[in-house]
């Protein structure tokens, strides 16, 4: 199932496909960017050198409805996702400590939905702070949203900026992993 700009399902924001099989001797990475509003997800591929697009998207679900619903339907919708694309690993957006407590809390229970989701799915689980993203996409651990928005689009060779903006947090989580694990192993094979 290929989604098109425009074409999204109910509770979805717009999203957009490129490639629907990874390729033998690439990694496939999910990336989340929890949110109790709009929870961005991405889904890249790299072969260690270069990136290339998969999906990406924003889940939306009516704030009238109960936070439990919403966590379910943020689940849901990760599952499918996970199903179809098959990704090998699913890097997540930690929470960052936020002025209102029960926005902080909300958040938390997102995230724990997607860590849930993604553990049920057997993948590999990478999480990583707003300071570590913003310093693998832009180099400035404090860069604006959409600083890292532009440096996602140049990343990924996009026409436009990847939108809404919790996606293409989401797509950056992803790159940073990318990044994160590629050193790590040229650290490894050094030792």
């Amino acid at each position: 199932m290929t989604r098109r700009p425009g074409s999204a399902p109910p509770g979805w924001a717009t999203s957009e496909s490129r490639s629907s099989a990874p390729t033998p001797t690439s990694i496939r990475v999910l990336g989340v960017d929890p949110g109790s509003e709009v929870t961005g997800y991405g889904v890249i591929d790299s072969d260690g050198r270069s990136l290339t697009l998969v999906e990406f998207a924003g889940i939306r679900v009516p704030a009238k409805s109960a936070f439990s619903d919403r966590l379910l339907v943020i689940a849901r919708k990760l599952e499918e996702v996970i199903e179809r694309l098959r990704p090998n690993v699913c890097a997540v957006e930690e929470t960052f400590y936020a002025v209102n407590v029960k926005s902080a809390l909300k958040l938390g229970h997102v995230r724990g939905a997607v860590l849930v989701t993604a553990a049920r799915a057997g993948l590999e689980i990478a999480e990583y702070s707003p300071l570590e993203i913003k310093s693998a996409i832009v180099g400035y651990g404090r860069a604006e949203k959409q600083q890292v928005q532009e440096m996602v689009r140049i990343l990924l060779s996009l026409k436009e900026p990847p939108t809404p903006l919790d996606a293409s947090d989401a797509l950056a989580t992803a790159i940073c992993h990318v990044n994160t694990a590629s050193t790590m192993r040229r650290i490894e094979k050094k030792r």
